[in-house]
């Protein structure tokens, strides 16, 4: 156990430095802007460290043999000194922030950008909230620690350098003896710094955790009142409260301790000044001006220290959320693009699975063994139980998944062979709840043909039976849609999706729970828009409802990861299988007999 802390401890600063380097590659983003902030940095540093020295020596030269004109004119120097140290100081603050704006900016658009090219499985395991965290609470965490105070933590870099250097240059002996607490200020740095390392890590932890059951609660309010378990999500909502509070009240108590710390260092290193320097000019061996430079010296020297040090553990918080923020950057794209992947051709709607077998967890498989066939313009019913698979199989059709073994093939080309953008691009797919997005009505029809014409929008609203209910809003195919689609009702939702699909004129469709949850007269509709837009086209319909898919070519029966019966609505029936017996019992039938006038 004894050469476990070291080791961990080695691990966390290769690991915090390995964060700093990532962060440094995107500081370098901005090369040609740095030098101009240096340059305003170095002068403001400058400005500050030459002050106290012509102080001391005017002290000397000037006051102790009363030469009043040359006090003025050091004094209008002096404030010249400082006005340009001012000018060089707000400079480099705004071309610093400009630079950690756009830096920051362009981490949030990495994170968005990783978070829409990762596939579905990553979603499978992680949480919406902490996704929400990770983009806006930690990138803001980052940009309280960096985004205005690095400028200043530059200065103070440079500042400190130049006081040292005017120390050592006016008397060995007493920058010797102001410098000799800074090894002590290094170390208590450190300890404070990784004591708030580990806390903070805690704290980005239980806010993505918080974040995350917000996102969850909030979007389910009517359930929770509906099945009376508001109080019981009080209750797990302030469990996660608290674990965040206290991570924050255990990180905050040590980061409040460090700067009396640092205090006591500095008033130990102004009283040994002091009383040295004191010594020095009562045996003669230094003049007053030399002390009081030295004590004017050392209040600027620990100022720097101070804010460094106070930065370095306020960094902690930055360095937290920047790991988490690198690790989901480093997320590996499990569903890549072969190197040699070529356009998918245009689809003709020949559909094969070869002995395809697949599960979201590797030792548990979904499907197993599934072989099919579909031929240009089937329409192929998928029914069967809950997770029996079904919705898997169109999972991979659209490839957001790889089989785990065998093939699925389209016009028999290996659908992992060709790019995924290119065989998404002809595949139209309409879901029981297809989610709106905030924006006009014609925007939401062109999401998948975003730089398409006015007159084809509105005729694939036509040819979705939509047309007219749009026209009679306010404001038409303008009209602004809220958050998911909002004031529109679930059926009027599903005829803009279908008009969406009607759009990108896709040679194989897939519709899932297509006419669910709607009413009756919308329902004709919707069955009027999807009769339309099956024409020509190889389809695969998902539905429960059994009388939906009578006219379908072929009907799949899926249960328990395998086809169990195949074929067509009428000679199902006729077999008085497990697709008679469900038919059955959706038409509340005592016996199969009755199902015989289905034929």
């Amino acid at each position: 156990m004894r050469g476990t802390i070291p080791v961990v401890a080695f691990e966390q600063s290769s690991k915090q430095l390995s964060t700093l380097r990532r962060f440094l590659q995107y500081l370098l983003l901005y090369r040609k802007e740095i030098p101009i902030a240096l340059t305003l940095v170095f002068i403001g540093a400058v400005t500050q460290a030459i002050g106290p020295f012509f102080l001391g020596w005017s002290i000397d030269r000037l006051i102790e043999k009363g030469n009043l004109q040359g006090l003025l004119l050091l004094l209008g120097l002096l404030a010249l000194n400082y006005g340009l140290g001012v000018l060089a100081i707000r400079g480099q603050i705004i071309r610093v922030g400009w630079i950690m704006q756009r830096l920051l900016a362009q981490l949030r658009q990495d994170i968005f950008l990783k978070i829409q090219s990762l596939p579905l499985s990553f979603f499978d395991r992680s949480e919406v909230g902490d996704l929400m965290s990770r983009l806006l609470n930690d990138v803001n965490t980052v940009n309280q620690a960096f985004g205005l105070t690095i400028a200043q933590m530059l200065g103070n870099i440079f500042s400190l350098v130049g006081i040292v250097i005017a120390m050592l240059s006016i008397n060995l002996q007493l920058g010797l003896l102001s410098n000799l607490v800074v090894p002590l200020m290094i170390l208590t740095t450190s300890l404070f710094a990784r004591w708030a390392r580990a806390r903070f890590r805690v704290t980005r932890q239980t806010i993505g955790e918080l974040s995350a059951k917000l996102e969850e609660d909030i979007g389910s309010v009517r359930e929770a009142q509906a099945f009376n378990r508001v109080q019981t999500n009080i209750a797990q909502f302030d469990v996660l409260n608290a674990a965040n509070r206290d991570a924050n009240v255990e990180a905050v108590a040590i980061t409040s301790a460090f700067l009396p710390s640092i205090d006591f260092l500095n008033t130990l290193a102004t009283a040994g000044v002091l009383a040295y320097g004191g010594y020095l000019a009562v045996t003669g061996a230094v003049t007053v001006g030399v002390v009081t430079s030295f004590l004017l010296y050392v209040q600027q020297f620990f100022r720097p220290i101070q804010i460094l040090s106070q930065f370095y553990t306020q960094a902690q918080s930055a360095f937290a959320g920047l790991e988490r923020i690198f690790l989901l950057l480093d997320e590996p794209s499990e569903l890549k693009d072969a190197p040699d992947a070529t356009e998918m051709p245009p689809i003709q709607g020949e559909v094969r699975f070869e002995n395809v077998k697949f599960g979201y967890n590797p030792d548990q498989l979904v499907l197993k063994g599934v072989n099919l066939h579909a031929y240009p313009g089937q329409m192929i019913a998928l029914v069967g139980p809950t997770g029996s698979g079904k919705s898997t199989i169109i999972n991979l059709i659209l490839r957001f998944y790889d089989v785990s073994g065998g093939a699925v093939k389209i016009d028999d080309i290996d659908v992992r062979s060709v790019t995924q953008a290119s065989l998404r691009r002809q595949i139209g797919i309409v879901l029981q709840d297809n989610i709106l997005f905030s924006g006009t009505v014609a925007e939401n029809i062109a999401f998948g043909a975003p730089y398409t014409t006015q007159a084809d929008i509105e005729a694939a609203a036509q040819l979705a039976n939509v047309h007219e209910f749009i026209t009679s809003l306010p404001q038409g195919y303008t009209t602004q849609l809220g958050e998911r689609g909002a004031p529109l009702s679930q059926g009027q939702r599903q005829l803009i999706s279908i008009a969406r699909a009607v759009l990108i004129n896709p040679r194989i469709l897939i519709l899932d729970e297509a006419t669910s949850s709607i009413d009756t007269r919308t329902e004709a509709l919707v069955q009027s828009a999807i009769a339309r837009l099956l024409q020509g086209r190889t389809s695969f319909v998902i539905a429960h409802r059994l009388s939906t898919v009578t006219q379908a070519d072929q009907v799949l029966v899926i249960q328990q990861g395998q086809i169990v019966e195949q074929g067509t609505h009428a000679e199902l029936i006729d077999r008085q299988g497990v697709y008679a017996n469900l038919y059955g019992l959706q038409l509340g039938a005592a016996d199969t007999t009755l199902l015989q006038n289905e034929k």
